[in-house]
């Protein structure tokens, strides 16, 4: 093994499996983040030419120079430590390269703007290409509990709570339960992307647009002209347009300090991540030896003990559910932001947003595949219901025989009851037809039918076929192309 080199700060995803290898890996990347910025400072030349505050010629000349420059991440990187961001040394670098081709169209590269314009709107322009992918991996999850959910609606399992056997319930339920949640992730996420949508950015040094003002028109503005009106400043216009050739949201006031766009995003993806952990964590206990009522189609192998077949889709999904709110905390703390522009609440938010985007990404990949592959093994969710001999459903026996017995008859005959079932080792029917009030109440043959778990699933059926009705919105989704994973 050759010794590491400092010059070479590639994150390939060696302690983060979860992510690597995936759409939405790549979407994140150095390279995708470089790309949504010389796509942020292409769409605000053309955004200003289109206002005539810049020459016609320009947008052509700055996107070839973008398209064609040969700009090294690493060199970006490195750089942008004298100036705090990227921007700084990528506009150095397009002005450049725009000069060799069109020297007039130099001048207007990155003109107003300031660093965190292109910044925050590389950052929603990142977050509208990854979101898409994240949404199809959860319709994917969606669906495979669908499946899961209609074909055990009525496969009796055991309920726990406090993690103890508490009444049965359905694998069909629990597997709804599932869906419902990642389906209010999903509903969390698009909501992101219709209910105003991700803004683009724009407010030049202190918010006020007075830059783009201040260089004034090369032109007359050609929308303006055609709508026979001059409503608005040069500002409010290019802020408009700006939206319009980003395919992002108008903002009504930039939000270099108002960072609602950021905790929004930052709040969906950590429930996003936490509910995929819900799934994730019941999967790994009931994937347990002893418990065994489901397993992953393809579990992980150990480096030392063969016989092991481990979840380790599960636990990628709970490891990136426990990074997430970390990553959401420091987001949401950038909105106590001072001034018209904060030092270091901003710089702050790029790698966690990144990172948050990554692990609910990941987690929701790890999900698609783990639910479309899950075995269920419906024997042994029958027999671990019957470990307890019937006690699992005295809950039943109580509702029975408290309008016969009396209330707290009945409930001194249960207790009796379960404590010599469990000294005796025998089922609690056996236990409860040595009582003579028991058995002057019930019909011959009603005990054992009371005590079996199969017979006491409430409703369990009509709650599957209730939550099965909801259909997710997938207008804004794009499937990623299929992964290949180690």
């Amino acid at each position: 093994m050759t010794s590491p080199d400092p010059g070479q700060g590639e994150d390939h995803g060696l302690l983060s499996p979860v992510r690597a290898g995936t759409a939405v890996e790549a979407a994140t990347g150095d390279r995708a983040w470089l790309r949504a910025l010389l796509d942020a400072e292409c769409a605000l030349t053309r955004a200003q030419a289109a206002v005539g505050l810049a020459p016609a010629s320009a947008p052509a000349a700055v996107e070839r120079a973008a398209a064609e420059a040969d700009i090294d991440e690493r060199e970006i990187a490195l750089r942008a430590r004298g100036g705090g961001n990227p921007v700084i040394p990528l506009v150095q670098e397009l002005t450049e390269a725009v000069r060799t081709s069109d020297p007039e169209a130099a001048a207007h590269v990155h003109r107003g703007a300031t660093s965190q314009d292109i910044v925050d709107t590389a950052a929603m322009l990142v977050a509208a290409r990854t979101l898409p992918l994240i949404l199809g991996e959860l319709e994917r999850c969606a669906a495979a509990l669908a499946g899961l959910a209609a074909r055990h609606r009525t496969t009796p399992m055991a309920g726990r709570t406090l993690t103890q056997h508490a009444v049965p319930t359905t694998f069909g339920l629990k597997a709804a339960g599932w869906r419902a949640i990642v389906l209010d992730a999903h509903a969390r996420l698009a909501r992101l992307l219709v209910e105003g949508g991700l803004p683009v950015q724009l407010g030049g040094a202190a918010g006020t647009l007075a830059a783009f003002g201040a260089f004034g028109a090369f032109g007359p503005d050609p929308a303006a002209t055609q709508a026979g009106t001059t409503a608005g400043g040069p500002g409010e216009r290019l802020l408009a347009r700006y939206a319009r050739e980003t395919g992002l949201a108008e903002p009504v006031l930039p939000w270099h300090t108002l960072r609602t766009p950021i905790a929004d995003l930052a709040s969906a993806l950590a429930f996003t991540a936490g509910a995929l952990g819900k799934l994730a964590a019941d999967v790994l206990v009931l994937s347990r030896t002893e418990i065994g009522e489901v397993a992953e189609g393809d579990g992980g192998g150990s480096s030392a003990m063969p016989h092991k077949a481990n979840p380790v889709r599960a636990a990628l999904i709970s490891a990136a559910a426990r990074q997430v709110p970390a990553h959401a905390a420091v987001l949401l703390g950038s909105l106590a932001a001072e001034d018209e522009r904060p030092a270091g609440a901003w710089h702050a938010e790029w790698q966690p947003l990144r990172e948050a985007l990554r692990l609910a990404g990941g987690a929701a990949h790890s999900a698609a595949r783990l639910t479309s592959g899950l075995r269920v093994f419906p024997e042994r969710m029958r027999a671990n219901l019957e470990l307890t001999g019937g006690l699992v459903v005295s809950e039943r026996l109580s509702a029975v025989l408290s309008p016969l017995l009396g209330r707290a008859e009945a409930k001194s005959l249960l207790t009796a009851a379960a404590r010599r079932a469990a000294e005796q080792g025998t089922g609690l029917s056996e236990a409860l037809a040595s009582e003579p009030a028991v058995l002057g109440a019930l019909p011959a043959g009603r005990l054992t039918e009371l005590t079996d778990p199969g017979g006491y699933l409430g409703e369990a059926a009509a709650l599957v076929d209730r939550a099965l009705r909801r259909i997710p919105d997938t207008r804004y989704t794009e499937v990623p192309a299929s992964q290949e994973e180690a």
